[in-house]
């Protein structure tokens, strides 16, 4: 069972953006990805709103996420947070360990 965490982040002339392209520059990134539980970390870019960045973080679980939000990394992401001014919408999904039913999945193509 995997915790799927939608943040859409929203500033600014462009700053949400801007923020995305630290978090990746910085390492801050790549070090998330290491840390244990973690599944996925990718940022999106709105084509219909340029002024919001679509993070999809996926955890293993919800002690993964504790530990993140625990982690030096934190404090990090909070600080560039604020340096850009972004505000941020919360989603939060389990995923389906079923995974994708039979009768959707004649619409996927592999």
């Amino acid at each position: 069972m995997a915790i799927i965490v939608n943040i859409y982040y929203t500033g600014e002339n462009g700053n949400a953006r801007k923020f995305a392209e630290e978090m990746v520059s910085s390492g801050i990134v790549n070090d998330i990805r290491d840390e244990e539980g973690n599944e996925r970390y990718e940022y999106f870019f709105s084509m219909k709103d340029p002024e919001t960045v679509l993070l999809i973080d996926s955890w293993k679980d919800q002690k993964s996420i504790d530990m993140h939000h625990e982690s030096p990394m934190m404090a990090q992401i909070i600080k560039l947070r604020e340096k850009y001014d972004l505000h941020m919408k919360v989603e939060r999904y389990i995923s389906d360990e079923e995974g994708v039913p039979l009768a959707d999945k004649k619409y996927i193509k592999d």
